[in-house]
Order: C-alpha cells, then structure tokens, then sequence
C-alpha cells in the first residue's frame, strides 16, 4: 500500500471511524445503565400498557449498574408494590414488563381473580372511563375492567371470562431479595404464576410513561392521545 493511501486511512480513522465508535458506546452504555425504551408487542399489561406502546424505562430509579451487564454498583432504593418493571424472565431470559404485586416477605394468593395478599383482599372498584376508552371498542365487552386497590396503592386491571386461565394460586411466600410479578390483564399474562417470584438482580429499571404509541392493527398510525402519558 502506498504512503498515500495509508496517510488517508489514517485521518478516515482518526476523524471519521473514531468519533463515531465513540459516540455508538456512549449511547448504548447510556441505554444499559441510565435510561432506554422498551416496545410492548403483548395486551399482558392491558389496559394500563396496550400493544404498540413504547414506554420510558429510568434504570436509575433502584440502583446503577455496571453498563451491559446485571451488576449492581450502587444501590438507593427498592422496588415497591405497584411499580410497572422491565425484567429479565427467570424462565428464559425474555425481557418482560409487568406489575409488582408481591415484594419479599409477602404472602400472596388469588382466589377468582380476587388477589389477596397477606390475608388481606384487594378492593376492586369501577375503573375510569378515560381508561377503558383506551381499549379498542369492539374488544371491550369481551373484558371486564376494575380499579384494583392493595392499601393504599391502586392500578387498573382486566379480566377476560371467556378464556382459560390460572384465576387461582397460593398462598405463596416471596422470598427475600425476590419480587411477585402480575400483568395488569390478569387472565392473558405469563407471570410470576407460571415462573416464580423474580430475583431483584433481573430487575431492569421501572417503567413511568408512554414515550410514543402506534396502532398496529391500523397500518401504526400514531395514537397521539398516548404520547407521554403517564402509566397508571
């Protein structure tokens, strides 16, 4: 090779290849450990989460990790009942977004998808329409919607009667260091029923708002009545 196209391939190195490398490791280590996205192609967190949500996910709100990694660096909080989580399964590593229903010591049980938790029933109550009318109308009376209250934390939440599904379980105790997980629509999610509590380290981040929604069913034309909204 000649001096000529080696002096070129130095400064394409230098002033093109370099800055860019640099620039694709700070974003990907900023999504790692900071701050990412996450597309929801599943109804399991309907109606608080519907399919072709994007949602904001603070991987700060518990604790800093070591960037592409599960590692724990620094710690300030936990995770609390009710919090909407990003997590990887402990059955196959799928990364999933779904409800704290259970933290460690917790005893939980659900009897007719009535969830009670340490001996004590949630209370259900009618849900506000600004959140059913965020459900398809022609998929509506196929659900039956509720405001589902555990002390004094509520979120919404769906069943659906016509389908098979684990409506009850338990009691189980979560253990230490370990979360309970549930999808808001009760009778279509793969959850902690069906794989056991979580480990805290598989925990992600917590997800606080929608960033952007398309309908996948009308050719993802954008619902902009859910850009930014806050998750219940």
């Amino acid at each position: 090779m000649s001096p000529i196209w080696k002096a070129r391939l130095r400064r394409i190195w230098r002033h093109w290849i370099l800055p860019i490398a640099f620039v694709v490791i700070i974003l990907t280590a900023f999504r790692s450990s900071i701050a990412d996205w996450n597309d929801v192609p599943s109804g399991s967190m309907k109606p608080s989460i519907i399919e072709g949500d994007r949602i904001f996910v603070n991987k700060l709100a518990y604790d800093l990790k070591v960037p592409f990694t599960t590692w724990h660096i620094a710690s300030w909080g936990n995770p609390q009942r009710g919090d909407i989580v990003v997590f990887y399964s402990p059955a196959d590593g799928t990364r999933l977004v779904k409800r704290i229903v259970g933290v460690p010591g917790d005893k939980v049980e659900m009897i007719n998808d009535r969830l009670i938790i340490n001996d004590k029933p949630a209370d259900y109550e009618p849900l506000k329409e600004s959140i059913v009318n965020q459900i398809p109308p022609g998929e509506r009376p196929e659900h039956l919607f509720a405001a589902e209250r555990i002390g004094t934390q509520e979120h919404p939440v769906m069943a659906t009667p016509g389908m098979r599904a684990m409506r009850s379980f338990g009691p189980i105790k979560v253990p230490p260091d370990h979360y309970f997980m549930m999808g808001d629509n009760r009778d279509n999610s793969a959850d902690s029923r069906y794989f056991g509590p979580v480990a805290r380290k598989l925990i992600v981040g917590r997800a606080s708002r929608v960033l952007a929604s398309v309908d996948i069913h009308d050719w993802y034309w954008p619902r902009w009545s859910r850009f930014f909204r806050e998750l219940p």
